[in-house]
């Protein structure tokens, strides 16, 4: 499977995961709840969007799986980001404001669904 037909599909199912995860986010902490936990809900609901899409559609091949050890390898990668992420947001948050966080949520998921594409690509998604 090409690169760019990986990255194609990667970056259209990405935008449906990030449009869920940030109108999650906005409502959530628009309703008064601290952005730190909106944004974990917010990764949540676009998280299991997912890994079973782009299993089934971004990275399936010959050498691709979808089953448990890819799942186990998805939720760590899936931790790590979202720690960053939700750091990421926090401090801006604190700093400049909430409305600051929700514009910069689009350029924070940006720089980690381009580290979530080669894990998934070289790690999550392998046999």
């Amino acid at each position: 499977m090409s690169l760019s037909r990986q990255s194609r599909a990667y970056l259209t199912i990405g935008i449906v995961q990030w449009v869920v995860d940030w109108a999650v986010v906005v409502a959530l902490s628009h309703a008064g709840m601290g952005i730190e936990p909106a944004n974990v809900l917010g990764r949540i609901a676009g998280a299991m969007l997912g890994f079973r899409m782009n299993g089934r559609f971004t990275f399936r091949d010959a050498e691709a799986a979808l089953g448990g050890t890819q799942f186990t390898r998805y939720v760590v990668m899936w931790v790590a980001t979202t720690i960053v992420s939700t750091w990421s947001l926090g401090m801006i948050d604190h700093v400049v404001g909430l409305h600051w966080a929700w514009l910069a949520k689009p350029a924070v998921e940006g720089v980690l669904g381009v580290v979530g594409f080669l894990l998934s690509r070289h790690w999550v998604y392998r046999r």
